[in-house]
């Protein structure tokens, strides 16, 4: 039975977690008495404490985020009444800030802040040796990167074949975005690149082909950007894709060079814009050569294969309605493949919690803390943008509608403003309700389009019928059955993107 436990509930399966993996990396001589446990936040608290106890441990170590604290404050309050002599240790982003308010922390014994790699391993041997020290909140100094032990050997063979493997080359992000927690993380550090190299190399050679750099900047150190690009391309093989997240308006020759290699496939470029508002910008912070993401966008999406995941933020402090209309078109224009409009969120520790009185800003109290209204923009519209947010995924970032999207706003100036329309109708139609079925969203989108927009039947048929069987479906609904080609394959079953989500700190 093991002394130690790491464990954490992950928002799906597919998720690894990969900051259990470098604290087990760290443990020096305690690995063999620690077992690493993953959850997800799907699994009922009871059941998870169940499989914890099981273990008889003397510690169990906990992290904690934005989309696990709810569950697991009440895993916590369980363990601590059936086990009170288990000691709970916490770490994460989410109790790293404003601990004097978290029920979670007041269950727990201990709680480390910041980077645990090597404060948990530390803790841990003192537990074990029969000391207990006074300290409850134990804030924990960011470690040298040449110091920490390589996570990756943690990975283990069921986590390559099924699950998402995340890897980073530095942490800490240069920026002082107020919206985000990595704000915080200055300096930036860089781990040794040739260890980091042969770790990746060994990744490779046990098979796995897709690698999701948690890094907030990837192309901030061009050496190491393009040392990382260069190897990589030297190894390619079908099957291989990088998800990276980089600054919008750094893209100079040398990365353009390296980023027009890569085939269809096998990048996907997470590009967060956040607001066009250069006023919002200042304001919170986020200074950007608008400029330069134009260029930029323009030729990624011309000249490179790479998929583009775009951000934009509403509820920004000072940024209204129009303001964000006049952002999103732009972005629309810029033709990304994802555009993902994310509600503004009031992160434990970060800054933004500066404009609450100015801007008059509300937020929910409970996890993900997403803005309600603020001084712009009222409860009701801060409620058509969450709508609007969830149909642009369904409809337009989905991937099931790539062509017929835009017909939405083809006779419209305005693409946000006519999704906006689309938005409301559907969200009437669908009666508040959730989940929504593919073929009944189809549907809906030909009436409207047919219906509502005054657009023909035999010119949107086509392009919503060439949507939905370009996507694997050989079924044919009676209204599009006039326009579905004659042959099909029975046998199809509906294409998956492969594409990688995003799990970070920031926003969006």
């Amino acid at each position: 039975m093991p002394d130690i436990i790491l464990t954490t509930l992950n928002a799906k399966f597919i998720h690894t977690a990969f900051g259990l993996r470098c604290l087990l990396a760290n443990l020096g001589g305690l690995q063999d008495r620690t077992q690493l446990l993953e959850f997800d936040i799907n699994q009922r608290p009871l059941e998870i404490a169940d499989a914890l106890l099981a273990y008889q441990p003397k510690i169990i170590c906990l992290g904690v985020y934005i989309w696990n604290t709810v569950p697991a404050t009440e895993l916590v309050a369980i363990l601590k009444r059936v086990r009170p002599e288990t000691i709970v240790v916490l770490g994460g982003p989410e109790v790293s800030f404003e601990t004097e308010s978290q029920p979670i922390v007041e269950l727990a014994d201990y709680v480390i802040t910041g980077e645990g790699d090597l404060a948990v391993g530390e803790l841990c041997a003192q537990l074990l040796a029969g000391q207990r020290p006074r300290q409850k909140i134990r804030p924990a100094e960011p470690p040298a990167l040449a110091r920490l032990a390589s996570p990756y050997d943690a990975y283990n063979d069921r986590d390559i074949s099924h699950r998402l493997i995340y890897v980073e080359a530095s942490r800490g992000c240069p920026f002082a975005c107020e919206f985000c927690l990595s704000a915080g993380d200055a300096p930036v550090r860089f781990f040794p690149l040739p260890a980091l190299l042969d770790q990746f190399q060994k990744l490779l050679d046990r098979g796995v082909r897709h690698f999701k750099f948690v890094d907030r900047s990837f192309n901030l150190n061009l050496p190491t950007a393009l040392a990382i690009l260069d190897f990589f391309q030297a190894r390619y093989q079908p099957g291989l894709f990088l998800h990276l997240e980089m600054m919008p308006d750094r893209f100079p020759d040398s990365l353009r060079e390296r980023l027009v290699r890569y085939p269809a496939g096998s990048l996907q470029l997470e590009i967060g814009i956040q607001t066009f508002n250069p006023e919002v910008g200042n304001r919170i912070q986020r200074r950007q050569d608008f400029t330069a993401i134009d260029e930029n966008l323009r030729f990624l999406r011309i000249h490179t294969s790479a998929h583009l995941h775009t951000d934009l933020i509403a509820g920004l402090p000072g940024e209204s309605l129009e303001s964000f209309a006049q952002g999103f078109d732009r972005l629309v224009a810029l033709n990304p493949q994802e555009i993902q409009v994310g509600m503004l969120k009031r992160l434990r520790g970060a800054a933004i919690a500066r404009h609450d009185d100015e801007w008059k800003m509300i937020y929910h109290p409970q996890p993900p803390y997403e803005i309600l209204q603020n001084r712009l923009l009222d409860f009701a519209t801060v409620q058509r943008l969450r709508r609007f947010a969830r149909f642009w995924d369904l409809t337009a970032n989905s991937g099931h509608f790539v062509e017929t999207t835009p017909l939405i706003w083809r006779e419209d100036r305005s693409p946000f403003a006519a999704f906006l329309r689309w938005t409301d109708w559907v969200f009437a139609q669908a009666g508040g309700q959730h989940g929504i079925a593919l073929t009944r969203l189809t549907e809906w989108l030909f009436r409207y389009l047919t219906e509502k927009l005054g657009q023909a039947p035999a010119q949107v048929g086509p392009v919503l019928g060439s949507d939905y069987q370009r996507t694997g479906h050989s079924d044919k609904p009676p209204f599009l059955r006039d326009y579905l080609g004659a042959d099909t394959d029975p046998g199809a079953k509906p294409a998956r993107s492969g594409l990688l989500k995003r799990q970070a700190r920031r926003q969006g």
